[in-house]
């Protein structure tokens, strides 16, 4: 009797294990999977995408807002440059812009920033593997009322010119 007890206290005590080290597994790799998915920069969806990209390069004052932070960057303290990448930059602190020097072709808000990162889609053309349509939600980031307030600017949540 005694040694049943001990067997299905075991059995117990080995479930609580596997399920810990799929939680612990879980925990560790989701993040790591996040951030598998690839930035690859506007210029390469315009290889499929001429007629949207050129328009968004030609219209958009989006695709030249690095210009911007370097009219403010002498100004600025280090911090609030880090500041100004959140919403002018791509994928900046998800994998995407580190600094103009290390990836250049991130350094303007670009395709991904709407349509999220473009690695995948860009290799197998899927369209699955793409955001295709934003949810102005998300536009909400960086197009608040305090930085419409702030900035005196009137934002075009749907102004990609595409």
């Amino acid at each position: 009797m005694c040694a049943d007890a001990l067997s299905k206290m075991e059995k117990g005590i080995m479930q609580n294990q596997r399920v810990f080290l799929v939680a612990l597994v879980l925990v560790l790799c989701v993040p790591c999977i996040t951030f598998a998915a690839k930035y690859v920069g506007s210029a390469a969806c315009g290889e499929c995408h001429e007629t949207e990209h050129g328009r968004f390069m030609q219209y958009s004052k989006k695709a030249k807002s690095w210009e911007s932070i370097a009219v403010m960057a002498p100004k600025l303290t280090r911090a609030e440059q880090q500041e100004c990448y959140e919403c002018h930059t791509t994928g900046y602190k998800n994998g995407g812009f580190v600094s103009y020097e290390e990836t250049p072709e991130l350094s303007d808000v670009g395709c991904e920033t709407c349509h999220g990162p473009g690695a995948a889609h860009a290799e197998d053309g899927d369209p699955e593997l793409i955001k295709r349509k934003p949810e102005p939600k998300e536009c909400v980031v960086c197009h608040s009322d305090s930085r419409v307030n702030d900035f005196g600017f009137k934002p075009l949540v749907n102004s990609g010119a595409h």
